[in-house]
């Protein structure tokens, strides 16, 4: 009877309904069972190592180690630049949101600008989340303290330390050993810093940049875990960073440091070099900067300030500066004449003050003159007639041919950028430049080291540093060895000779002779005469303006006006030990003005004190 009636029930229409309903929804929650397979199929095998990576990502992080730059030492030594440990607050985006809030926690603890943090912060639009920014560089330890202190109120908040280069002796040799600035995108861009960062300092000028990839260090890094607040948990991993290569100079510091002391007040430049090798033992620039002002980044105002000086602080006009090489030039032309054979020693021409060419007088340096003089009276009294009688008989190309073939007019190959090559001037040359044939009234300007002429004190050292050793001429040094962090010399700079002066060495004793008696015999450099150390040497004042037909040398009106006043020089006069070029801008005479602070320079090196 049960069964009669379970029959009876299932088959009515009703219950056709309520089958047909209860398939469609048990197929409906199959499909939907489907999908979520496929979907955890597609997440877990073939995106799972992916969002595995992501996953870790928040807790794991890779941080930077960046290595200590390689230090710099004299000659002797001497430690000239070093690194400090610096302190950065940074703000790692992901961590620090609202990253507003941020800013202004961080403002009320340290005073620092919100402006200037944001300003940084945008500066590093389009890094990863994850990385820090860098937004308060190299705050001092109170400053520190007070971030360490609240760091529980400050999500994604960290203190990077970071060494920071250090130049031990402000302002010294600036323009030699250069600064460190931020890499900019268009540096990173050019591969010539494989590896860098932004944020990277980067060698911006002299040896830091001319060996950045010497001085730089390889980078390291560490594995680390952090909470969900950016926080340091445990290190997991760490490769340590390799310091950069340790580079030992040819300069003497103190040297240096007492050359410096010798411009103080005065715009200009020296020169110091070791005739036996070519080894720089000072260079000079003045004004200088303090380049520790770099290493955390000049306002605009201050650079503004630097690069409008009239004064040129930021040029190193060693190597840089451009100056007619004026009397100091006489020494090339008493070699040209006496190796061309258009004079000898005994060759004399008598001076009234003045030399009377096609219709013009070309007036010398002292109105009434020097009488009669040989080749040695003439470079010790630096008589204008004289060599605009010698440089007449010569032409401008023999000139040229001398000038250039000892250095002049061409840059030393010294290691350091933007070097100056100056100007020995051609017939051809000035056609080319001018469109206008040489005038001969124009090889008497020449001559004396005026006119077209044009010459660096680097290439001024070296020049006299030929003349002093005999008449070889190495290339100027800068780099004594490359030492690498385990202690092993990577590399050892040895002499380069490149050339010698193209004179014979009788003649070249003749002119040695000459300078011996500009300082030791009544000539223009008498002023700087000593019993105990002889100095040769040679005076020069290179005109700023052109003189009217018989105005004095020194012409009255402003001081940028005045000639500058050159010195070059070596000793002991016999033997030398040390070559040097001094220019002094706007110092009117070489004599007064640049010959005492090249002895100085000389004394110093050589340790002579007696008067």
């Amino acid at each position: 009877m049960a069964e009669q009636i379970v029959n009876t029930y299932l088959n009515t229409p009703d219950n056709d309904w309520y089958k047909a309903r209860l398939s469609g929804l048990v197929f409906a929650v199959l499909a939907a069972c489907f999908m979520l397979f496929i979907r955890m199929f597609h997440l877990q095998i073939i995106e799972g190592e992916e969002f595995r990576r992501l996953s870790e990502s928040n807790c794991i992080r890779i941080q930077n180690i960046d290595p200590p730059r390689g230090l710099i030492y004299d000659s002797k030594g001497e430690l000239i630049v070093d690194n400090r440990p610096s302190f950065n607050v940074c703000i790692t985006p992901k961590d620090a949101k609202p990253i507003e809030e941020t800013f202004n926690r961080l403002a009320a603890l340290t005073r620092a600008p919100v402006s200037d943090m944001e300003e940084r912060f945008k500066k590093q639009k389009g890094m990863p989340s994850y990385n820090p920014v860098v937004v308060l560089p190299d705050v001092d330890r109170d400053i520190l303290g007070v971030i360490e202190a609240r760091r529980f109120d400050l999500p994604g908040v960290s203190i990077q330390v970071k060494p920071l280069r250090h130049y031990v002796h402000n302002g010294s040799a600036a323009h030699l050993l250069g600064y460190l600035g931020e890499i900019s995108q268009k540096e990173m861009d050019s591969g010539k810093y494989p590896g860098s960062l932004r944020g990277d300092s980067i060698g911006k000028n002299g040896i830091e940049k001319k060996f950045e990839m010497k001085l730089r260090g390889i980078r390291g890094g560490r594995q680390v875990e952090v909470d969900a607040r950016g926080r340091l948990v445990r290190v997991l991993r760490t490769v340590e960073e390799k310091p950069g290569n340790t580079i030992y100079l040819t300069i003497d510091q103190q040297l240096q440091m007492a050359a410096e002391a010798l411009f103080q007040g005065n715009v200009g430049a020296a020169v110091a070099m070791d005739p036996d090798n070519g080894n720089i033992l000072a260079m000079v620039s003045s004004p200088t900067f303090d380049q520790n002002e770099f290493v955390a980044g000049l306002s605009h105002q201050t650079w503004n300030a630097l690069i409008n000086n009239p004064q040129r602080p930021m040029e190193n006009k060693a190597l840089q500066g451009t100056y007619p090489p004026a009397s100091t030039y006489k020494i090339l032309t008493a070699m040209a004449g006496l190796e061309e054979g258009v004079i000898d020693e005994h060759t004399t021409m008598v001076c009234n003050g003045y030399y009377r060419y096609g219709n013009r007088s070309y007036k010398c340096w002292r109105p009434d003159g020097h009488g009669s003089v040989d080749i040695y009276r003439a470079l010790a009294h630096s008589c204008d007639v004289y060599f605009y009688q010698v440089g007449q008989r010569l032409g401008v190309d023999k000139l040229s041919f001398y000038a250039r073939s000892s250095g002049l007019g061409s840059r030393t190959g010294i290691d350091l950028d933007n070097e100056a090559s100056g100007i020995i001037p051609t017939a051809e040359w000035k056609k080319q430049r001018t469109g206008d044939v040489w005038q001969r009234g124009e090889t008497l300007s020449i001559a004396i080291g005026q006119g077209f002429n044009l010459v660096t004190p680097l290439q001024m050292a070296c020049f006299v540093s030929a003349v002093g050793n005999g008449g070889k001429r190495f290339k100027p040094q800068l780099i004594q060895k490359v030492v690498d962090p385990d202690g092993d010399v990577v590399k050892l700079t040895q002499p380069e000779l490149v050339g010698k002066l193209p004179v014979h060495l009788t003649h070249l004793n003749m002119v040695r002779k000459g300078l011996w008696q500009v300082v030791n015999a009544g000539g223009t450099g008498s002023l700087i005469r000593m019993k105990s150390l002889e100095i040769s040497g040679k005076t020069g004042t290179a005109q700023v303006i052109s003189r009217a037909r018989g105005d004095a040398e020194t012409s009255a009106g402003p001081a940028h006006w005045k000639p500058h006043a050159w010195f070059v020089a070596y000793a002991p006069a016999e033997s030398p030990k040390i070559a040097v070029a001094v220019i002094v801008e706007h110092g009117e005479h070489g004599g007064s003005a640049a010959a005492p602070i090249a002895r100085d320079i000389i004394k110093h090196y050589l340790k002579e004190t007696k008067p």
